[in-house]
């Protein structure tokens, strides 16, 4: 019998511990379970359940940028404090399921801190060369400092709440938020 241990075993033996514990690994958090926090069955078409997710995206004010029969994205930026700023992107995939649809929605948080930089400008001086001078300005920029997948159940369960409002067909009454239609003059 041969008592080798072969080369694949060992270097995953050194891998396992070079990265630190196992148990830290946000990867091996994801369960994989039949949950629905992500996704919900619908009675539409996969285009039909996309339109009203861009229809759900419009009515919140996300930007649209991408729109069509089998993906829908959108983005909306808030800004919570003067020197900060946070970019919330929602993708949604329609697939065919048997008669209906199966809506998978993902929401991504990107959050960025205003960045200072100081300027300066350079001088020619014959003699001396060139010098550099800063003159009381600064360049700001955003600088991405964290990005998360929002796992909130709750905010799905208002999205898709909303996506089959939309699938239903809101009446002239929703839509107007219970007001009576202005009369023309």
């Amino acid at each position: 019998m041969n008592k080798s241990v072969p080369l694949w075993a060992m270097l995953a033996v050194v891998a396992s511990g070079c990265g630190g514990r196992a148990a830290d690994s946000t990867l091996l958090r994801e369960s994989f379970d039949a949950g629905d926090t992500y996704s919900r069955l619908v009675a539409a078409s996969p285009g039909q359940a996309c339109e009203a997710a861009r229809r759900t995206l419009l009515g919140e004010g996300y930007a649209i940028t991408r729109a069509d029969a089998a993906m829908v994205e959108g983005s909306k930026n808030f800004q919570p404090r003067d020197e900060q700023h946070e970019q919330l992107v929602l993708r949604v995939s329609c697939a065919a399921q048997g008669s209906g649809a199966l809506v998978f929605a993902s929401a991504v948080q990107d959050r960025y801190a205003l960045k200072k930089s100081p300027t300066s400008a350079s001088v020619g001086v014959g003699a001396l060369g060139s010098v550099s001078l800063p003159f009381g300005s600064s360049e700001d920029s955003l600088v991405r400092i964290a990005s998360s997948t929002v796992t909130e159940t709750p905010f799905y369960q208002r999205f898709f709440g909303r996506l089959q409002y939309y699938l239903r067909g809101p009446s002239t009454d929703d839509a107007m938020g219970g007001q009576e239609p202005m009369e023309q003059e």
